[in-house]
This record gives structure tokens, sequence and C-alpha cells, in this order.
């Protein structure tokens, strides 16, 4: 408890916002939806895995701070029940439109956001897979540039897309490699990045079905090693080629990768986290869409560490965090008695220092670090 009220303390000068929340169970996933709403889900292997559309807190409506605030404001707008895990979620723009996967295979289950005169979030249908017997949950990615798809796979040699509402196959990406995915991302309506486990990535245009293009490998390491990846999304109009692409190891290893060339890396750090353990299921790496050169890593325990990565190099050296958010390690024990272990996180998409977090404990935190004097941003 004295650990807690000195954190608190702390809180005081170190941020400019912080929010906290207690779910009814944990999330995995925080995704934006239409009208700055949040979506989270649980990820129980009960039956009743509930999905919720949130009203975040008003601070997060408005430019101005507001101060601290530790209080129950985030205001559930609807909701609905999943009968398997819901590991990913991703609202598909410009739609009422939310596609999940989970656990026990690669299926994809698609749901609708009712009308303002309703607060149900119902399932429309689902999605099968070839493989749909695979036991690999599929990660996917979404977008409506061209139609409302979605971008989907647990290995390799699986990936497709899918158009959401007639379930009609668009794209069948075509690879002799059969490497477990741990990230999808659309570049562009044509362009598509995907990445293994490993580390490796790949590149896919989906004008030429039989081209897929290895990017930069990782540094070696050993087979036991996971990661994931993130992408920067440009402003509007820029070259998908100008994205930088990070991507981070269950070490702790973080690479920057400028896909217009593709056998070098741009840069390589070492974060500054504890030892990895026996999983690395919650990796997660993200850019700040609205300051530049920032990004957030988590998954390694109760903390989130935001770097300035605009001065790292090659050399591979521990890169020192900006900020680390210990608002969750301070919530008490996880379910299983374990300290909690952030989850996921996400970025404002307009306030360039906000973030979202949560953790195994159910807690759900918003917050906004004070910047250094001296520090630009």
């Amino acid at each position: 408890m004295e650990a807690a009220d000195e954190w608190l303390l702390q809180s005081l000068r170190l941020y400019r916002d912080l929010h906290t929340f207690e779910l009814q169970a944990p999330t995995r996933l925080i995704e934006w939806a239409c009208g700055n709403r949040v979506c989270v889900a649980g990820y129980g292997q009960s039956d009743g895995n509930e999905i919720l559309q949130l009203i975040p807190p008003p601070t997060l409506l408005t430019k101005e701070a507001q101060g601290l605030c530790p209080e129950r404001d985030f205001k559930v707008e609807c909701g609905g029940f999943s009968e398997r895990p819901v590991y990913s979620l991703k609202y598909v723009p410009d739609t009422s439109l939310l596609v999940t996967s989970g656990p026990p295979d690669s299926s994809l289950q698609v749901w609708q956001v009712s009308a303002e005169d309703s607060d149900v979030i119902k399932s429309v249908s689902t999605i099968a897979t070839e493989n749909g017997t695979e036991q690999s949950w599929a990660k996917i990615a979404t977008i409506s540039a061209r139609g409302p798809w979605v971008l989907h796979g647990s290995r390799l040699d699986r990936v497709q897309i899918t158009e959401v509402e007639s379930r009609k196959n668009v794209y069948t990406a075509a690879s002799r490699g059969s490497e477990e995915l741990s990230t999808l991302a659309f570049l562009d309506c044509n362009t598509l990045l995907l990445c293994c486990a490993t580390g490796r990535l790949c590149l896919a245009d989906i004008r030429q079905p039989q081209s897929l293009m290895e990017a930069t490998s990782v540094p070696s390491a050993p087979c036991t090693e996971q990661w994931c990846m993130g992408t920067r999304h440009g402003a509007q109009g820029s070259e998908p080629s100008s994205q930088p692409v990070a991507r981070l190891s269950s070490r702790g290893l973080l690479t920057l990768t400028d896909l217009r060339k593709t056998s070098e890396l741009v840069a390589l750090a070492k974060a500054r986290v504890p030892s990895p353990g026996s999983s690395a299921e919650f990796l997660c790496v993200s850019w700040a869409p609205a300051l530049e050169g920032y990004l957030a890593i988590s998954g390694f325990d109760g903390t989130v560490h935001v770097y300035d990565t605009q001065s790292w190099d090659s050399s591979g050296r521990e890169a020192e965090p900006i900020f680390i958010h210990k608002g969750h390690a301070f919530g008490g024990a996880g379910g299983s008695g374990d300290p909690p272990l952030v989850t996921v996180h996400t970025w404002h998409l307009q306030k360039p220092r906000t973030l979202l977090s949560a953790a195994s404990d159910g807690s759900l935190h918003v917050w906004d670090w004070v910047q250094p004097c001296g520090k630009c941003g």
C-alpha cells in the first residue's frame, strides 16, 4: 500500500491527466471505433465474454487537461456477448461493423453495433476459413478503401482478404512458408505487411497474388524468441513506404525498418525491460500517431514504456525510456495471484502524449504524461 501511495503522490507531478477504470473482466484489446468510442472485450475461456463499446471520459474529447481524476468515468454505450474468447477486435472503417477473432480456431466473427435506439452489439455472421480447424487464432486487420475488407490469417501460407458483408474471398497470399503470424497490417488498399512470430517481415501486393517479398530479417536470436510489429500511419496522402515499421521481441529488442530499403535496419536498440518470461502473448509495440518518432511498448510486466527513437542508430545499445507508466503495477494481484501484467496499450489518435492501457487485473487507464523541461513535442 505504501508503494501505491508513493506512486499516487508522484503522479501529481508526472501526469497531466490520469483516469482509472475497473472492467468486469480483463481485456487484451483496446480499439478505437466511430465517434471516438473505445471497444474492449473479455478473453476468458468461459462462454460469456463481453464486448463493450465505451464512451471515453470527457477529458479525452476535449483539448484541455482536466487534472488527476481517478474515477469510473468511462460509460458503457452498448455491448454484446461472445461465446468464445476475444483475442482481437477491429472496427471496420466507415461502417457499424466489428470483426473479432480468438480460439479455438481461425474463424472470424462479425458484429453489428446497433442503431442509436439500441444498446446491443449483435452477432451477424461468421467468416469460416479453408483451414477452419487450425488451432491458431487468426490475426486481423481491416480497411474500407475499396470496400469493407478484413485481412486475416494464423500462418504465413493461410493469409487472405475477405469482403466482410458478402464473405467473398478477395485475395489469397501465395507463400511456401508456414510460420505462425503475430501481426498483420494494411499499408494501403493494395499493400500488405505481415510479421511472423519469428520476426520475419513479408510484403505483399494484392495486384500481384504470386508476389510475397521478404523484407529485413532480425538479428540472430534464440528460436524461442517471439516478435510482434507496429506500423505508423502517415499523414493523409503520404506514401506508405515512408512509414517506419517497429518490431519488438520477447527479449526487449527493438528494430526500426524503412520499407523503401528493406535490406537494412534503420535502427536497433534494447529496451530496458525485465527478463522475458515463458509467455510473449501480450507483446505490444505502437507508434504515436501525433508525435514524431515516439513509440510505446508493453507486455513484459505491469508497466508501459515510452521511447523517443529519433536519436537511435544501429548500435543495439540500451535505450532510455522517456516515460514509464507504472500505475497497473500498483493495482493489486491479477486473477492468478500474480502481479498485474499489461495486456495492451494504444495511443490517442489526436492527443500527442495520451495513451490508454489495460492489464490482467481488469484495470483500464488513460494517462497523459508531463513532458520534461527542455524536451519538445
